[in-house]
């Protein structure tokens, strides 16, 4: 059957005005109203910090006002849903940690696909994650722990919570290497720090943020790092990977994401704002004092390192029968 040129025509016309909101939306973007980023973690912590720290320089970038708002919750998952579920008009962002990796194979039945219903916008940076012991401990050295842990009583450590990075790295070195290091999850880093630094915990394992004070006051002694490389903040202490366990690599990681299907045009736009916040030296300046090594580059970047890290996380998760707290 031949098509009617009219009824052509009033498709073609169609098909253009379906287009139109969004490319009139990408222009004016982003005019018509404050930017939210919304950290998903509650404040005083490091995606708050790092929300925070973005948020002044990127308003002035942009000439519009962009505002943090803490949602916390169920390891960063309440905060993301809330940004997949939200309008993709590039009006409402997530700051994530590196629990967004963790969570789609730790937490069943999220409300959203952490694959599919958000976009990764730009890797903030990375950071060691620490393992120490508090300073009057027998243990001095990595090699010490690993000798512990090869013994029928093995050694414990404490977490900030069950499913925490932490607690899948050292899930990831026990199985591996045939170690028996037992976890013992508490509730958020404060709690941590005060049963290390009174040594009623062996060791334990967290971000450079979280011990370093701890290590600067002589309280605990940092054993290994948990990144490939040394870190610049701790710099005479080894990493796993150089102390027998080659490979060994568990950066804690710092994210913005998109809701899915926010217009490209705006996308690409947000990207370049954001890397230019990240090349401020001010800004490195102020991520670097929080053991943050700056990344920053292409959405694809971001993504191809999330997808990774939930692959990776995801197996751990399965192989230990991880729950979440």
């Amino acid at each position: 059957m031949r098509s009617h040129p009219l009824r052509s025509l009033l498709a073609a016309l169609g098909i253009v005005c379906l287009g139109a909101p969004l490319s009139a939306q990408a222009q004016a973007w982003p005019a018509r109203q404050p930017i939210k980023l919304v950290a998903v973690f509650p404040p005083g912590g490091s995606v708050d910090q790092v929300a925070r720290l973005l948020a002044q320089p990127l308003s002035q970038q942009l000439g519009q006002s962009v505002v943090v708002e803490n949602k916390g919750g169920a390891s960063g998952s309440i905060g993301a849903a809330a940004v997949a579920a939200a309008p993709a008009d590039g009006y409402t962002f997530a700051v994530v940690f590196d629990t967004h990796g963790v969570n789609p194979s730790l937490i069943p039945g999220l409300p959203f696909d952490s694959r599919k219903d958000l976009t990764p916008l730009v890797l903030i940076g990375t950071a060691p994650m620490v393992l120490a012991t508090h300073a009057g401990s027998e243990i001095k050295t990595f090699a010490d722990a690993v000798s512990a842990a090869k013994t029928k009583k093995g050694v414990s450590y404490g977490t900030i919570g069950s499913g925490s990075l932490g607690h899948l790295a050292m899930a990831l070195l026990s199985k591996s290497n045939s170690l028996d290091f037992q976890h013992i999850p508490y509730k958020g880093g404060g709690p941590l720090m005060n049963d290390v630094v009174a040594g009623h915990v062996p060791l334990s394992i967290g971000s450079v943020f979280l011990l370093k004070p701890h290590i600067d006051s002589k309280r605990l002694r940092p054993l290994a790092v948990t990144t490939s490389k040394r870190s610049a903040d701790l710099p005479d202490v080894p990493t796993m990977a150089e102390s027998g366990f080659a490979g060994f690599d568990a950066p804690a990681w710092w994210a913005v994401l998109a809701p899915a299907r926010t217009p490209p045009d705006i996308l690409k736009r947000m990207n370049e704002e954001l890397n230019k916040v990240l090349r401020l030296p001010d800004v490195a300046k102020r991520l670097d004092a929080q053991g943050i090594h700056v990344v920053g580059g292409s959405a694809d970047t971001a993504r191809v390192f999330i997808e990774q890290q939930m692959d990776i996380w995801g197996k751990v998760v399965k192989d230990n029968n991880i729950k979440a707290d």
